[in-house]
């Protein structure tokens, strides 16, 4: 039995995923299951009882493997936050109790800016980078954008939630399958209307990182979108974290996998070899998103890292 050893669950939008660290702070174990929790949100802002159910569900099975792993359920062993999909829902408790009771902890809503700050401690100290660093995380619901201090330190100076990730993005503007060419013009525009107001807000905040010369040293890409995007960029036939884990993947590369991406079929998509289940179905609006950022700071690449908030979740445990 690891008695040190600890838990870590993030309730995303898209996924519910698992990172089970050692009392030594080693990986023993990370789980993801696509549930799709915001299923729905953006246009009811309600949850789905299905979404509820298979969320539930897949929770339970994750208790299983951490107490499996050694891990004692409580709240100093397992920490369990959620984000978009239920901050924006107006029947959250819907979820939130029955969750809580499948997982023996409760399970806390955080918000944009914490959710931002745990994505860029758990990011950008894990792979090599240049300051300041900018971490963006595209998830289901939102996206992160987190600005670090020029003196490339471990504490992010400002940082914006963007009500605008993969999910959201397909649901609101992508719905025929292929998109049809006037989707995706809409697609495009909604990210950068809302990256505009978010990058205006960051300067509001003191963090200048419109494009030009040094104002971004490197822009760190974390979550499912940006990984599964690196896969496919480095030809993988199957999804590989060791491999995808540092990889540069350049704003050229990163464009036209998009534009290949958006004419695609839900089908085509998930016959992809990398493309992990449940991905399929939003990866082009999540593709959309993370070139529209790289694009709109003038950056010619972007570097993926593995380690993202849940990785600072579970080592706050440990901490």
């Amino acid at each position: 039995m690891n008695g040190g050893a600890v838990a870590g669950v993030d309730v995303g939008s898209n996924s519910v995923r698992l990172l089970v660290l050692g009392p030594d702070g080693a990986r023993l174990r990370r789980d993801i299951v696509t549930t799709r929790l915001a299923a729905g949100v953006d246009a009811t802002g309600r949850l789905d009882p299905a979404a509820i159910d298979r969320t539930v569900a897949a929770l339970t099975g994750l208790r299983a493997t951490w107490e499996r792993l050694g891990v004692a359920t409580g709240p100093d062993r397992v920490r369990v936050v959620a984000t978009s999909a239920v901050r924006d829902a107006a029947d959250r408790e819907r979820f939130l109790v029955p969750a809580a009771a499948a997982l023996g902890v409760p399970v806390e809503v955080i918000d944009g800016r914490e959710e931002a700050a745990l994505a860029f401690t758990g990011a950008a100290l894990a792979v090599p980078t240049v300051p300041p660093v900018v971490v963006v995380d595209v998830g289901g619901g939102s996206t992160e954008l987190v600005v670090g201090p020029t003196d490339g330190g471990p504490r992010p100076v400002a940082a914006v939630s963007l009500q605008l990730g993969c999910v959201r993005l397909t649901e609101r503007a992508l719905a025929a399958d292929p998109p049809t060419p006037d989707e995706v013009a809409t697609a495009r525009a909604v990210v950068a209307d809302v990256l505009e107001a978010g990058l205006a807000e960051l300067a509001a905040a003191g963090a200048q990182i419109g494009a030009g010369p040094g104002r971004v040293g490197t822009l760190v890409g974390v979550a499912g979108t940006a990984t599964t995007l690196a896969a496919l960029h480095l030809g993988l036939d199957r999804y590989d974290e060791g491999r995808i884990h540092g990889a540069v993947l350049p704003a050229a590369a990163l464009a036209a996998l998009t534009d290949g991406l958006v004419v695609d079929t839900v089908a085509g998509r998930a016959a992809r070899g990398p493309v992990q289940p449940g991905r399929a179905e939003v990866l082009h609006g999540g593709a959309l998103v993370l070139a529209g950022v790289v694009a709109r700071l003038g950056l010619d690449a972007v570097v993926v890292s593995e380690a993202d908030s849940l990785d600072a979740v579970a080592r706050g445990l440990l901490a």
